[in-house]
């Protein structure tokens, strides 16, 4: 196994034929309408004491699925030719207002009312009437992100796991033309329907690349001339004073925690944001919006 294949998956129950939308409940419950058009799919036996049972969102019976849900991420999934969907599950407001988005004819869909969403995804999730059950998207290989370095810095997250401060990178990462973002398969958010919303279509525009050891990825990217910047609140150095007009890696470190002591001894050098105000430090998605930004605007 190669440092970018991923672990393997503890072995799962094949996902059942037909090419449909699965939930994984139980065996007498099933789909949004549940058995015979009951209320719900979740199992209806009470815990001891007469309680009920806690609603929990549900996931595709396949493990190489994903559910994408809102309207935003599921057109921007509709319009990725990377993307292979399996099913669609609409309102019809949602149908309606997701064929003014997309080019052409509107995909096959099977419509439903919100709250058949809502038995499905939880009743906080905002869903905005749109379920895409999609494959994962394939993974670039690490020489396809060094060589678009060249127009680009490549962003590396260092066990960064909040769905939301990722999806808002991607977002920046977009913006300001990213080569692609780096980060581990553990110790990662998932690519998922949560941080396809946080990124609000971004997740269909940057390549995604995840790693085994970040550590010997940073080797591999440092002996192909690409400069390796890590932030760090306590540098020295200022970000606004070096040349990005060179192929640059950024590396971005967790919330509190920051960049792994591992991580910063494989950086070329650490950088610090400077900023006269009084606060210690940026939120990580702030500061990696900083960061592209002046990249982008230094090249």
């Amino acid at each position: 196994m190669s440092e970018n294949d991923p672990p393997k998956p503890f072995a799962k129950k094949p996902a059942p034929s037909g090419g449909r939308p699965a939930w994984r409940r139980d065996d007498k419950n099933r789909g949004p309408g549940g058995p015979k058009g009951g209320k719900g799919g979740w199992s209806s036996k009470p815990k001891s004491g007469g309680a009920k049972p806690a609603q929990r969102t549900a996931t595709p019976a396949n493990p190489d699925h994903v559910w994408i849900y809102g309207l935003h991420a599921v057109s921007a999934a509709l319009a990725n030719p990377k993307r292979t969907t399996h099913a669609l599950t609409l309102t019809e407001n949602a149908a309606r207002r997701l064929g003014e988005r997309i080019e052409g004819e509107l995909p096959a869909h099977d419509l439903v009312r919100p709250k058949d969403l809502d038995k499905i995804l939880g009743p906080d999730t905002v869903h905005q009437g749109a379920l895409l059950e999609t494959s994962q998207l394939p993974e670039p290989a690490l020489e396809d992100i060094t060589e678009a370095a060249s127009a680009g810095p490549i962003v590396l997250l260092d066990q960064i796991t909040d769905p939301h401060n990722v999806g808002a990178i991607l977002r920046s990462a977009a913006v300001f033309g990213a080569a692609g973002v780096i980060m581990t398969w553990r110790h990662s958010p998932p690519l998922d329907a949560t941080l396809a919303k946080s990124a609000s279509g971004a997740l269909e525009l940057v390549p995604i690349l995840r790693v085994q050891n970040l550590s010997r990825t940073l080797d591999d990217i440092k002996k192909q001339g690409i400069m390796v910047i890590g932030l760090e609140g306590s540098a020295d150095a200022k970000l606004e004073d070096q040349d990005f007009s060179k192929p640059t890696a950024i590396v971005l470190g967790a919330e509190g925690k920051g960049l792994r002591q591992l991580t910063s001894e494989n950086c070329t050098m650490l950088c610090r944001i400077s900023a006269p105000g009084t606060l210690a430090s940026l939120n990580v998605s702030n500061a990696a919006a900083v960061t592209l930004h002046l990249a982008a605007m230094k090249r």
